[in-house]
């Protein structure tokens, strides 16, 4: 007597509804994840470019100035891809004040932790559209 050696289509099936169900839970965590890390490098850019102005500000007694105000436009480019974030000084500033922002842009246009904002105090702060708490995002 010979005997058929195999899977049968319900055993493939189950397989491949666990499959699926581990890829649903795998994907929205990779996503999270990959959102986690463009955050943090827009942060650190913030955080840079605010450092730099403080520097030229011990040294020259004011914020205001061409050099100064452009080194701070900057723009995260992961490798190969489009701008995540733009650094930029927002509102006026003043000889003694600033406030910087990174913008979203790109695939992180829709990130529920909105811009991320740091003033010449080092108060950090999120856009008004931010969904996610404070102190979620930084």
């Amino acid at each position: 007597m010979k005997s058929d050696k195999g899977f049968t289509l319900i055993e493939l099936m189950v397989v491949v509804v666990i499959l699926g169900i581990l890829a649903s839970i795998a994907l929205p965590n990779y996503q999270e994840y990959v959102r986690k890390g463009n955050r943090t490098e827009a942060k650190s850019a913030l955080l840079e470019a605010a450092q730099a102005l403080e520097r030229y500000y011990s040294v020259n007694g004011t914020y205001l100035s061409g050099s100064a105000l452009a080194s701070v436009y900057k723009t995260s480019v992961p490798p190969g891809g489009t701008a995540l974030y733009t650094i930029a000084v927002v509102g006026t500033p003043t000889a003694d004040s600033y406030t910087l922002q990174a913008s979203r842009s790109g695939t992180m246009s829709g990130d529920p932790c909105g811009n991320y904002l740091i003033s010449h105090t080092g108060v950090k702060s999120l856009s008004a559209d931010a969904s996610k708490p404070l102190s979620y995002c930084w």
